[in-house]
């Protein structure tokens, strides 16, 4: 029986390991303080908020993984309320194999990183395929995005943890890069007419 939410990761082997290699006792001081949280609080609500992709981990019934990277509009994964996300699964390779991962296993991990202020956030949880619910789909789909929705993805977050920076390389997408270098851009014509006119 679980007694601590960090135990969905946190098994006996892993606490052996942690036994093993020295980290345990702190793990077991989180766990016995704050630990990880359970419900969508405003500032996850934000940083998903913000996200244009994620990944999604998935496992066949006798254990298979699969991860998956998932994309669109930032914000496309949706808060539905302080347990639930949900994001609509777009057209693709029509390979279906989380679908197919979640009819038999719905036991599921995000993993949603922020490149530019090296930042990530995993959560584990349960997820359910949403077919002919077209109220709900309207609800996930932005029309400007262009990309057919098929079904929806249901997630329930059982837990979820900030995890460090260490290691994560800096990345910007290409509405990243054009924000902080248009003042660049600006700074240069305007040092150009300058010399113009000189």
């Amino acid at each position: 029986m679980k007694r601590h939410t960090s135990d969905i990761a946190f098994t006996p082997a892993v606490k052996s390991i942690q036994s093993r290699l020295g980290s345990r006792d702190s793990y077991q001081r989180m766990e016995e303080g704050v630990g990880w949280s359970s419900s969508i609080t405003p500032e996850l609500e934000e940083f998903i908020g913000e996200r244009d992709s994620f990944y999604l981990a998935t496992a066949s019934a006798d254990g298979q993984p699969y991860i998956q990277h998932r994309g669109g509009p930032p914000g496309f994964l949706r808060v539905l309320d302080e347990s639930t996300l949900a994001f609509a699964d777009f057209g693709g390779n029509r390979q279906y194999i989380s679908a197919g991962n979640l009819s038999e296993n719905d036991q599921v991990s995000l993993f949603l990183m922020d490149y530019p202020n090296r930042r990530r956030i995993k959560i584990w949880g349960r997820a359910r395929v949403i077919e002919g619910d077209d109220a709900l789909l309207d609800a996930l789909t932005d029309e400007a995005y262009g990309a057919k929705p098929e079904r929806a993805i249901a997630i329930t977050v059982e837990v979820w943890d900030v995890n460090c920076p260490q290691h994560i390389a800096p990345r910007f997408s290409e509405a990243e890069l054009d924000s902080r270098v248009r003042g660049l851009h600006e700074r240069i014509a305007e040092l150009e007419t300058e010399v113009k006119t000189l």
